[in-house]
């Protein structure tokens, strides 16, 4: 499964990386809804796409800081 290789790859990451790839993706649903909005956008599947990447990141953030605590 691709999902599998994504959160393995985060799972290896720092706090603060996993923070700044959170607000990377955050940036990058933001121009797709802005591309969707405008229809310019072909692969509006990738939406979806980034909103679970998201999903995960803020799990692993999360199971982090329980892990810390």
């Amino acid at each position: 499964m691709k999902t599998t290789g994504y959160v393995n790859d985060m799972k290896g990451k720092s706090a603060e990386e996993l923070s700044s790839e959170l607000v990377s993706a955050k940036k990058e649903l933001f121009n797709l809804r802005f591309q969707n909005a405008t229809n310019q956008l072909d692969n509006t599947a990738r939406i979806r796409e980034v909103r679970r990447n998201i999903a995960r990141i803020q799990t692993l953030i999360t199971l982090n800081k329980k892990q810390g605590a």
